[in-house]
Order: C-alpha cells, then structure tokens, then sequence
C-alpha cells in the first residue's frame, strides 16, 4: 500500500541541524519505500535540497529569516501561514495521514483538522526550553502533558523519551520506539591516518549543546598535548575559543558559500560535512540534554568515526565497543576518553569499523521506513 504523507515541519528547510536532518531522512526513506511525502515546511531555508523532495512552503514573511531553533517574535505568524499550507496541500495532494514534527509541527497539524496524525518527538520541551526560556521548565511540563496525548500516534527516538511521554499522559499503546535512520552510503568510509587525528564537533552551537564541557576537555587535552588540534564545523559564522572555525553545509544542500570559508579562518576551511567527515577525527558530542537524538552522532559513526559522547545523549553508542561514553559533564573523563583514541590508532579503527556497523544493522532506513508506514497502515485500517 502507497501512502501520501504531508510532512509538517514548523522550521525553515534546508537547514544543516538535526533537526531537518531527521525530517529529510525520513521523508527519503519513505520516498525510497515508494510512498508520497510531502514536505510542508517554512518559506525560507538555507541554499538548496539537492534530494528532490516535493516541498511546500508557507508564504514569505518578510523580516523572517532565522535558522536557529528556539522562540522567536515571527513564530506565531509563520506557524499560522504555515496551517493555511497544510490544509491546501491535504486537499490537493489528498493526503492519507499528518505526519507532525516536533510540538510547532503537531500544533500546526491539529490547527489544520486532518486525521490521522503521527507526531514525531524530536525532545522533550521541559528538558530543552529552559536552554532558550528564563522559566521553561514549567511552559515545557505543560506542553509535554498536553500536546503529545492529542495526536493518534507518537514516535519516540528512544525508550527514555517514550517512558516520559507514556508519564505525561500519553497512552502507551500508541507510543512507538524507533531510533532515526541515517543512510551510511552517503559518507565516505576512511581509514586511519598514522598521525595524531584533530578533536572534531560538528553542529550548531546552540546552549543545549553544552560547547563549553569541551573548551574545557580541550583545555586539559592540550596540557597533555598541546599540539592536538581542535576543529568546529558549523553552518554559524561565530567563534569558538581554542578552536579553528569550519564552515559547513549538509551533506544535501548546496549553496553559493560553499566556496568561502568563514572570516579569521583558514583558506579552503568552507567544505561539506561529508568532507569534513571523511577525514581523520575524533568526534566529540558534549550534549548532555537527554531528551533528544543527536543526529550528529548517527552521521559521524555512519563515516566509520570514533565517537566520545556524554552518556545522556550517548543512545547509538556502547562504550567501548563502538565509542567511548563518558560521564555527563566530566571534563576530566571526557578529556582522557579523547586522548585514549587520539593515541590509539587500532582503537580508532575498531570503534569505527563497529560504529557503521551499527548504523547499517540499526539505522537502516528501509527498516526504519516499513516501521513508520505499518503504523500508517494500522490508523488508516489497511
């Protein structure tokens, strides 16, 4: 059975951050299954999808360009603009069932009145919105009680976030657990190098990312060797203290920037995030807030990368087996685990021959595809 699924996502698109990663591989891998997205985003984004996705966008408001996650004052109208193109795209496109995500997108999708909807859970808000609200743990709470329970069907990266959820009022019958695909053939498989490997973080650099357990894991790595280098690859033109800037785009998008690198960094820095990956590096994720999937973490294993990762976000990784965890916010721990596979040549090796072992047994996209759509199928009776 071919469904058409409306893809509701309340954020500009292409953006390089997770979560429009999320949202793009999703959509590819139901494409690829042969069902009919629809993506239904903002009307604006970062350079071009170059995956040919049928997308629709809300109508331009002017001023409204930001990219970061997080409140903004264009929100509220963007977010109406953006039923309006639902409701014409479910009529059009005679859609089969909502796909929402993210708590804008399932707002959006109930605003819009089509049934069923599948609400996809990036992260629980009272864990996130405290990193952009002063008092966001109580506005969070309330959104999490309130707004999931409302969509026919949830979709949880992880257990810990679907246990949450089932607590905030969710019926567990209609909660499911699937981690996010990611397609390891689109990233270059490299070996090893002889030399000492650079310390890599890739992503936006957002609060909730927690860059500063790492200017200080860096810090205590350089005192034992203080020629390890430290690279940022980001699509955000900022600085980070102690580190050598990347600008980067995703691994669809293209763009005119991909040609100029970021202002004070070095020439030819500006490369995509297949290339940067496809380098040597120790991959670092500092991010303790739990409630997410660091889509981040998923591309770097599928590039055949060591990963040291703080163990509240750490969901794809085992330690030791195919990357290293370490405890949340011990700098200490963290430094000595990037320091363990910098030195380690045969350790960098066999934790990312293991890491894309894993995405391809359980990151599948088709797997991850025939999972989303049995759950289409049972809401529409099929």
């Amino acid at each position: 059975m071919t469904y058409r699924v409306a893809m509701v996502a309340a954020c500009p698109f292409p953006v390089p951050q997770g979560s429009q990663v999320l949202i793009r591989n999703t959509a590819l891998a139901l494409r690829d299954l042969g069902h009919d997205p629809h993506l239904v985003v903002y009307g604006y984004g970062v350079g071009a999808d170059d995956c040919g996705l049928r997308t629709h966008r809300c109508v331009r408001i002017p001023g409204a360009r930001r990219t970061a996650a997080g409140p903004s004052p264009a929100k509220p109208v963007l977010d109406l603009a953006l039923v309006r193109t639902l409701r014409r795209v479910v009529a059009r496109e005679r859609i089969d069932v909502v796909h929402a995500h993210n708590y804008e997108g399932l707002l959006v999708a109930l605003c819009a009145g089509k049934r069923p909807i599948v609400y996809h859970a990036h992260n629980a808000m009272a864990d996130e919105l405290p990193y952009f609200l002063r008092y966001g743990r109580r506005l969070g709470q309330w959104f999490d009680t309130h707004l999931p329970r409302r969509a026919d069907h949830v979709i949880a990266p992880h257990e810990r976030l679907a246990g949450y959820l089932v607590k905030c009022g969710c019926n567990p019958n209609r909660v499911s657990v699937i981690p996010p695909s990611c397609d390891a053939t689109a990233f270059k498989a490299h070996a090893v190098s002889d030399a000492p490997p650079p310390v890599l973080y890739t992503g936006n650099l957002d609060a909730y990312q927690n860059l500063d357990l790492l200017v200080r894991a860096m810090r205590r790595v350089r005192e034992s060797m203080p020629e390890a280098r430290w690279l940022v690859a980001t699509a955000e033109r900022k600085r980070i203290p102690g580190a050598e800037m990347v600008f980067t785009l995703g691994p669809c998008l293209s763009d005119s920037l991909s040609g100029r690198h970021m202002k004070g960094g070095p020439a030819g820095s500006s490369v995509s995030l297949v290339d940067i990956l496809a380098q040597d590096a120790v991959v670092a994720c500092p991010r303790v807030s739990w409630s997410g999937y660091p889509m981040k973490i998923l591309n770097a294993m599928s590039a055949c990368k060591a990963v040291v990762a703080c163990e509240s976000c750490a969901y794809p990784l085992t330690h030791e087996v195919n990357g290293l965890v370490a405890p949340d916010n011990d700098d200490a721990a963290f430094a000595d685990a990037v320091l363990q596979i910098i030195k380690g040549k045969q350790l960098r090796a066999k934790l990312g021959a293991n890491a894309r072992k894993t995405i391809e047994e359980h990151h599948n996209p088709e797997s991850f595809a025939e999972q989303v759509a049995h759950i289409y199928s049972e809401l529409l009776g099929h």
